[in-house]
């Protein structure tokens, strides 16, 4: 009897050791905050909050109407408890992408709308993340900016899994949100376009093309963006000049300019348009 007493004792010293070395329970996020941003230091993840995000109005996003359009009804549709779908933002960098996201929080914040980022190194998590969410009230888009993966990577797996191949649905609470560069979020090789074959006048992709296409077709709402002609970035250009009350310059000085900048940057986008308006809003300013 004292052998098995000394045991339990021995074993309840070993058990607060090992206590000792795990991390701390994670604590209970403020709720009150707009924003989440998911963490995993160590061995335990948790929901920090983002009381402070960037705000983006809707209206300062140019030359995306149609997207912006589609992407507010569909939001729309979840605050009401209606059926909506899970939404990939695609095509150019800097057209908008992450940003009409982040101006939907600035909309919709008080309808109950939050929003929670999670890299894509987290998407491993998203079945110990949407248990807390689908506890709470709010309805919440669950964000992953820039998203495309590379052959056999595990998130791609749990991305798919959680989109719809698990036995547990989304809660009705959540949608899944990810901008991306890519359509399909792999990258497509030309030999495994090749493997691409006509029967009977229908086009029928390779099995390698079929396996990239099943996790983008998951997304029920598909948004493209594409490059902005060089008038639609020069209207963008004029558009954040006037937010930004820049001194009044003769238009041609200013067109040239814009140009010059996008031309050195390689790309005429609104991320570009609003960088030079700042550039040039600054710089004049400051001259005067």
């Amino acid at each position: 009897m004292a052998e098995h007493h000394e045991l339990l004792e021995r074993a309840d010293r070993i058990l607060a050791r090992v206590e000792a070395l795990l991390p701390p329970a994670p604590t209970e996020p403020d709720w009150r905050a707009p924003a989440f941003r998911w963490y995993r230091p160590g061995a335990r993840g948790s929901l920090k909050a983002v009381p402070h995000p960037h705000r983006l109005r809707l209206s300062d996003l140019r030359g995306i109407d149609e997207q912006k359009a589609e992407l507010v009804r569909n939001t729309r549709q979840f605050l009401a408890g209606l059926p909506a779908n899970n939404v990939l933002l695609w095509g150019a960098r800097g057209t908008g992408k992450s940003s009409l996201i982040k101006a939907l929080l600035e909309r919709f914040r008080g309808d109950g709308l939050r929003l929670v980022q999670v890299d894509k190194a987290q998407l491993l998590d998203l079945p110990e993340i949407l248990p807390l969410l689908e506890a709470r009230p709010e309805r919440f888009v669950v964000f992953t900016d820039d998203l495309s993966f590379d052959a056999g990577e595990a998130g791609y797996r749990a991305l798919k899994a959680v989109l719809e191949g698990a036995l547990t649905a989304l809660p009705d609470n959540v949608l899944l949100h990810a901008t991306s560069n890519r359509r399909h979020l792999l990258p497509e090789t030309q030999r495994e376009n090749r493997e691409t074959r006509v029967i009977d006048e229908e086009i029928h992709p390779g099995e390698a093309i079929e396996e990239k296409i099943s996790l983008s077709e998951r997304f029920g709402l598909w948004l493209a963006f594409h490059p902005f002609s060089q008038e639609r970035y020069l209207e963008i250009v004029q558009h954040w000049l006037k937010r930004l009350h820049a001194p009044a310059v003769e238009r041609e000085q200013t067109r040239r300019e814009a140009l010059r900048w996008a031309l050195l940057r390689g790309s005429r986008s609104g991320r570009v348009a609003w960088q030079f308006a700042r550039d040039w809003a600054g710089r004049h300013a400051l001259g005067e």
